[in-house]
């Protein structure tokens, strides 16, 4: 490096300065924040931070006793960068940017760039180099098959801190690797294609799991050293297990060290209220309009798929983004151009977001968390897509919670909540979620939503969960649903492991497995997803008894998969169900069976069809639909 940069010469070249302003530089972890090198034989750090309208810049630090006015940065001409060289500094340095700004204002700043930061209560930047020795490269070279639409995707969601902890040393969460080995070992026994983490990228507060960030290019410190994270990630890959973020580019929290009013001016935030600041979260949002703050934020997606060979980004809170009226009253918004309520802005920072992603990263996925009818999420941006992979079905999460907490006696009242979404399955590519919005905050967990006594709750936990393996769609699981657990999630506690001693527990743990299992070997459970072919009713219309059947349809040889529901606790024998061909169907699923601490009604492994036309179909199988239960079969040709 030497070389090429002497004491006058710059980090930043004039090319680096035009696309920066211009937002269109994707590299800029490369250049802006803390990076330590050397200049002219002289090891040290080059820092690098956006502050227009700041009048000075000093770097304060470990190494000059966070005096704030003796180490300053110069600005490069009109580009709103200041940067300079500090010799000596070296890694784990601890430092912040002393701003100083209109209006007598004076603060000290985390870098926006920084790589990793202090455990919170602090609040300082770390300066840090991201080399790691990776060992994943089977993964990377074949996981474009592991993410594509047509493969099996069943996703734990779950949040690091509070998944499992250590009660005998006060509680506190495992490491990143810790988790490497523990997690793995959990994901993979029981059959989950990826894992998805609650916001791992550094936040002050840690009751806002992440939601909350300030470090957008640091995983939290926590937990470890982004190597550590590094480190967990390869390992859950060269053990086949995808990893997804959730990633928050809708708004910022207002802590004074973070981005807010970072140099005396509303400079990532908008300035006008309406705009600029989100009533349901106290939390500032990002002006899209400003090229410089969506280059920021698309350049922190692609570091972490690039750094930390990040297999999916999942896009929080993607409605707040779009609706420039969404949480507001009359009169607290202020209309697009052409007087809608779209934000256009924002609108076309997503499009760019994942134009680049998907350009640069072709073989990951994102994901919209999208709660409205927007059109086309998970469309391309060239047919009017907004150019997601997936967006998250939230209707019919909402749905089918709803339909399930009502008394089966009554659920013949509610059976369109069921057949519903197949108006509008294909309409987007889904991610099924059981999210952990869904088991706070009163709502409680899933097996407490369920109606029943104790059996009851359970069976209806197992058909749910069955459910939603069989529909068209990705799968997405919030840890501790996995087991049923009772409480509602707490973010201080770990989840209540102990349930697994008792056979009721254990049996969904089980179920969970076995599902996961089918799902990812029967490729008509996957390969059409997204696919309306893959779909085709078999008896939607029995709603006295509670009763849905479809059939699951995969490629040309793939053999169909037949699923029946029965969503009341009593038995029904010599239910006809119309099938395509004759010979013998197997049991490959029953939720009823005693392994998962059902009753063990069933089809004794399976059935012989008779050609005794129903449904439209040339055969039939009379078959017995167990209380509470779901049953699959696949023809044995």
């Amino acid at each position: 490096m030497s070389n090429q940069h002497s004491h006058h010469s710059s980090w930043l070249t004039s090319d680096d300065l035009y696309l920066f302003n211009e937002g269109s530089h994707y590299r800029l972890f490369d250049k802006m924040g803390a990076h330590m090198t050397e200049v002219d034989g002289r090891r040290g750090v080059r820092f690098a931070v956006w502050a227009p309208s700041a009048s000075r810049i000093t770097v304060t630090g470990d190494f000059n006793r966070w005096n704030p006015e003796s180490h300053s940065l110069q600005p490069r001409g009109s580009s709103g960068i200041w940067e300079g060289f500090i010799e000596g500094v070296g890694p784990g340095t601890r430092y912040k940017y002393h701003v100083r700004g209109p209006n007598n204002y004076r603060f000290d700043k985390s870098d926006p760039y920084a790589f990793a930061c202090e455990t919170a209560p602090d609040t300082g930047s770390v300066v840090t180099d991201l080399s790691y020795h990776w060992s994943d490269t089977e993964w990377m070279t074949h996981r474009k098959g592991r993410n594509s639409l047509t493969a099996p995707t069943s996703i734990y969601e779950m949040h690091i801190g509070s998944w499992r902890r250590r009660p005998e040393e006060g509680n506190r969460p495992l490491t990143y690797r810790e988790l490497a080995t523990e997690l793995a070992d959990y994901l993979t026994s029981h059959g989950f294609t990826h894992v998805e983490f609650l916001p791992v990228m550094e936040h002050p507060f840690y009751g806002s799991w992440g939601y909350q960030m300030t470090g957008f290019f640091a995983p939290t410190s926590r937990y470890g050293s982004p190597q550590d994270f590094m480190y967990l990630i390869d390992s859950l890959h060269q053990r086949g297990v995808g990893v997804i973020l959730d990633w928050v580019p809708s708004h910022f929290p207002c802590d004074g060290h973070g981005l807010s009013y970072f140099d005396g001016t509303h400079l990532y935030e908008h300035a006008d209220r309406r705009q600029g600041y989100q009533p349901d979260w106290g939390s500032y949002i990002f002006n899209y309009g400003r090229n410089e703050v969506a280059n920021f934020l698309i350049n922190s997606a692609l570091f972490w798929l690039e750094k930390y060979h990040i297999d999916g980004i999942r896009v929080d809170a993607v409605a707040s983004m779009l609706y420039l009226d969404y949480s507001r009253k009359e009169g607290e918004w202020i209309p697009n151009m052409y007087g809608g309520r779209e934000n256009l802005e924002a609108v076309s920072f997503l499009r760019r977001f994942n134009e680049q992603v998907y350009l640069r990263f072709p073989e990951v996925q994102t994901f919209a968390e999208e709660s409205t009818a927007w059109p086309s999420v998970s469309r391309p941006t060239y047919l009017g897509g907004l150019g997601f992979g997936f967006k998250w079905d939230m209707g019919w999460m909402h749905d089918s919670l709803k339909y399930m907490a009502e008394d089966p006696v009554n659920r013949k009242y509610h059976h369109n909540q069921l057949t519903f979404r197949s108006v509008y399955a294909f309409s987007e590519n889904f991610i099924m979620p059981l999210s952990h919005d869904e088991v706070v905050h009163g709502k409680r967990s899933l097996l407490e939503k369920m109606p029943g006594d104790d059996w009851q709750k359970l069976a209806n936990l197992r058909l749910l969960l069955g459910y939603m393996y069989s529909q068209p769609g990705k799968k997405l699981l919030f840890m501790g649903g996995e087991f049923g657990q009772r409480r509602e999630w707490n973010h201080d506690m770990s989840l209540d492991w102990h349930l697994l001693n008792e056979p009721g527990h254990r049996g969904i743990a089980r179920w969970i497995g076995d599902l996961n299992h089918i799902y990812r070997s029967e490729p008509s459970l996957h390969a059409k997803d997204c696919d309306p072919s893959g779909f085709r009713w078999v008896e939607a219309n029995d709603a006295d008894q509670s009763i849905l059947s479809y059939m699951r349809l995969g490629f040309e040889n793939d053999p169909p998969i037949l699923v029946a529901f029965n969503f009341t606790p009593v038995v029904r024998h010599n239910y006809r169900l119309g099938v395509p061909h004759g010979g013998l169907w197997k049991e490959l699923l029953n939720s009823d069976a005693s392994i998962y601490g059902g009753s063990g009604q069933g089809n004794f492994g399976g059935l012989e069809s008779v050609p005794f036309g129903s449904h439209s179909q040339p055969h039939s199988v009379p078959i017995t639909l167990p209380p509470l239960g779901m049953v699959v079969l696949k023809p044995m040709a």
